[in-house]
């Protein structure tokens, strides 16, 4: 097979690095300075510099190769950092490789796709402590309400063509994909915040002096400050007022200003399974095996059948069922009896090549993204039992971890409208509402925690009288006590044969399947 030179090209250097076919960045200064958008005074400031580099006595100057990140680039123009990594050949695996881009979808799905809440903060709960009466708290509670829901409204009117949680997702994929996601904050005259979207990562680069961002697209150029610096100025372009960015990016520690992404140590695999399909893609339109050997004995085809047979044989089979062919043949002579055959070679049916390297390249895909494969379609021979313990994982190693993390960024956000709440985005589910209402029921009863918070968890109004914990009589606390400390053998018994409905952290297989397995 023929190998493709670009995908040839990735399995010695699985990532091209600096690729000025494909990096905005990587062009001629020179020619970045006709870009649009670009300040008059910063021009003239860019000549002066590139006119005084290696220069010597009157005309003479160096002559040496000068490399891409000097101010011969548009790198070096607009003092931007490069990336380690290609970003734009990152972001092309999200689109080439099944199994990577169904992991990122599957986290961009569980991390910020499951939609998000709004808390009460800790200082609106200790003003709540501080109220009198109850009417006070019912009050105070149909104003935390009404809050709660023009904060919603406020935030999803940031922007007109995406939901919030869209534009989250759409941040996502870009930190999973290139590992840097970027978020744009436009500001009114007045300073508030009036625009939350999504900006490609793949365009934007990072300022050496750490003091904002240069996007290119199209021959534009824009500045970018970074979110909440209000003194930066604007060195680049002529826009009095640029609008500013959060950058989310995964840590590595070869690189502070960018990210990597997790798919970047399957590299390999991402690469070789993308050979692997297009050998068998070739392999079927245009196989190197023959399908037919073709015997002719005691004759002579002419010339007119030899092109009628050989064209057929080319053409005539490939997507078209029930073909007949007419070839005349010469007669036989009295010492030759002429005989055709046409014996098939492959007839039986033909199974993809390198399945087995293309399951192995999967799975270090997967891995690399710590992804179960339950997450991203059902495979045979997995138990729910080990369903339920790899999503367990997935939740409390991965997506919770990358929540907090976001949210953090996500509440300064909220903070610039209102103290009052702070933006939670809903976890992945384990349990189901039977199970969830009965750890509901014990908690309280146990008081361990109090209606309200119960309640707002189910997305309900609060009640003046949910602050306070419940109050059981001696019967339901004996009761309780006794069904805590697990003394009573008909409860024991009755925990043991329960169904599968209410089990949580282990599972069965449906029935004829086995025990199940971890």
């Amino acid at each position: 097979m023929e190998m493709d030179d670009d995908l040839v090209a990735r399995i010695d250097r699985p990532v091209i690095k600096d690729s000025s076919l494909v990096d905005p960045f990587a062009i001629d200064s020179e020619i970045a300075k006709s870009y649009s958008g670009l300040d008059s005074n910063f021009k003239r400031r860019m000549s002066r510099k590139m006119s005084k580099v290696w220069t010597g006595a009157e005309d003479a100057r160096s002559k040496q190769l000068i490399p891409l990140q000097d101010i011969t680039t548009a790198y070096g123009l607009f003092d931007v950092i490069i990336p380690p990594y290609n970003l734009d050949e990152l972001a092309s695996f999200y689109e080439t490789s099944f199994a990577n881009h169904a992991a990122i979808n599957a986290k961009a799905a569980n991390i910020v796709g499951l939609g998000y809440h709004f808390e009460l903060s800790n200082g609106t709960k200790e003003k709540l402590e501080q109220a009198g009466s109850d009417d006070q708290l019912m009050r105070a509670y149909a104003k935390i309400e009404r809050q709660k829901d023009e904060l919603k409204d406020w935030l999803e009117e940031r922007n007109d063509e995406d939901t919030f949680s869209h534009v989250l997702e759409k941040m996502l994929v870009d930190l999973e994909s290139t590992g840097n996601g970027y978020i744009e904050i436009g500001r009114t005259v007045t300073g508030e915040i009036g625009y939350v979207g999504h900006i490609p990562a793949t365009t934007i680069r990072v300022r050496r002096m750490r003091d904002g961002y240069v996007q290119i697209v199209n021959q534009q150029t824009v500045f970018f400050k970074n979110f909440q610096d209000r003194n930066a100025s604007n060195p680049v372009t002529t826009d009095p007022r640029p609008n500013e960015l959060i950058h989310f990016k995964k840590y590595t520690p070869k690189n502070s200003y960018y990210g990597i992404p997790d798919s970047l140590a399957a590299s390999f695999s991402i690469v070789g399974d993308q050979l692997a399909a297009r050998y068998n893609v070739d392999y079927f339109e245009n196989k190197a095996v023959p399908r037919y050997i073709v015997t002719l004995k005691g004759g002579k085809l002419s010339t007119e059948s030899e092109d009628k047979l050989f064209r057929f044989l080319q053409s005539g089979l490939r997507g078209q069922n029930h073909r007949t062919l007419f070839l005349p043949l010469p007669g036989d002579s009295p010492d030759n009896k002429v005989e055709f055959k046409m014996e098939p070679i492959e007839n039986g049916i033909q199974d993809g090549s390198f399945e087995s390297y293309r399951k192995s390249n999967r799975e270090d895909i997967l891995m690399a993204h710590q992804m179960p494969i339950s997450k991203v379609g059902s495979v045979n021979g997995t138990s729910i039992a080990a369903a339920l313990a790899s999503d367990r994982t997935f939740k409390e190693q991965v997506a919770r971890p990358a929540q907090r993390n976001i949210e953090k960024v996500l509440n300064k956000i909220i903070k610039e409208k209102t103290d009052m709440f702070i933006l939670k985005l809903d976890e992945l589910t384990l349990t189901d509402e039977n199970t969830q209402s009965q750890i509901d029921e014990r908690y309280l009863k146990m008081q361990v925690v109090v209606p309200n918070e119960v309640r707002q968890r189910l997305g309900m109004t609060l009640r003046a009288d949910g602050q306070d914990t419940v109050q059981l009589g001696p019967q339901q606390r004996a009761e309780m006590l006794a069904q805590t400390r697990g003394t009573r053998q008909r409860d024991t018994e009755r925990q043991n044969n329960a169904s599968d409905s209410t089990a949580t952290a282990t599972g069965r297989n449906a029935g004829g399947e086995g025990r199940a397995t971890t």
